[in-house]
């Protein structure tokens, strides 16, 4: 996933769930995310807030996930 996917849907688990459907999605801690410019890596990112911000020491610039949401999709 890059910049460029701002704003779409990816895919980052797939059940299965054998006659059970799951109803909601609670992010936690363990997500990563690198700087798009700088390169720098942010690990142990925590979205259980569903919004995550930090400061770019190389970019000199603030940076962020905003707004998470999720979607079920059936296979």
């Amino acid at each position: 996933m890059g910049a460029e996917d701002n704003e779409n849907f990816k895919t980052i688990v797939e059940f299965e769930c054998r006659g059970l459907e799951p109803v909601d999605f609670q992010p936690q801690a363990g997500f990563a995310a690198e700087g798009v410019e700088s390169g720098t890596a942010f690990s142990d990112i925590n979205l259980q807030e569903k919004d995550w911000t930090d400061y770019d020491e190389k970019a000199q610039e603030s940076v962020g996930i905003y707004e998470v949401t999720h979607q079920f999709v059936k296979c």
